[in-house]
């Protein structure tokens, strides 16, 4: 996955604001107790950051 399609799913399922918010500052046990943000800095592909977020949030399924 890449990251512009990581990015516009984290869009599409929290709002243009708040995604940038839960990347920031939601600490995620499925990532190591890492934020999305330490996640793909520490170089986890973006695949599996999304599929933790799907993991930990209600994410609908055509997002999945």
């Amino acid at each position: 996955m890449r990251l512009t399609v990581f990015w516009d799913r984290m869009r599409q399922q929290f709002g243009e604001a708040y995604a940038e918010s839960v990347a920031k500052d939601y600490v995620m046990a499925e990532l190591d107790g890492r934020t999305i943000e330490q996640a793909l800095a520490d170089g986890e592909p973006a695949k599996r950051v999304w599929h933790a977020v799907v993991a930990t949030f209600n994410v609908p399924s055509r997002l999945q």
